[in-house]
């Protein structure tokens, strides 16, 4: 069974999903949108994805400040997650510490030598494969 990562923003929305087998996570794509308030077409791609992948876990990035308090983007996200148990609600719904997932993801961009406009098009989704492998690794270190 696959888990899904998602890295959760005013604009966008990065999607990565584990092989079957849960030990690795890959980028999908970006849910973008125009106006942070309208949720309506993310959550019905959200809901096709799914529907493909039939996922027993979405994993949420959850974007604590880097002295572990919580501010506004927790306040969001948990109001997202909330989104998500009542459209899915066979899922379980996990959220995640995404303090250096953005900068890591950032950072394997640029090793790879990637142009600026290249990355900035898909670093959400590399960051939700960087926070969907965080949670692999540590549910397979258990």
């Amino acid at each position: 069974m696959r888990i899904l990562g998602l890295d959760y923003g005013d604009k966008t929305i990065g999607i990565a999903v584990s092989d079957p087998l849960g030990w690795t996570a890959q980028g999908v794509e970006i849910i973008r949108r125009e106006n942070p308030a309208e949720f309506k077409k993310s959550l019905k791609r959200l809901s096709e994805l799914v529907e493909e992948y039939n996922p027993e876990t979405i994993v949420l990035g959850y974007p604590k400040n880097l002295d572990n308090s919580e501010g506004e983007r927790c306040e969001k996200t948990k109001a997202f997650a909330e989104r998500i148990v009542r459209r899915f609600p066979k899922v379980q719904v996990m959220l995640w510490d995404e303090r250096f997932s953005t900068i890591a993801a950032e950072r394997a961009l640029r090793e790879a030598d990637l142009s600026h406009e290249k990355r900035k098009s898909v670093i959400d989704k590399m960051a939700a494969v960087h926070i969907l492998q965080g949670y692999l690794d540590s549910r397979n270190r258990e």
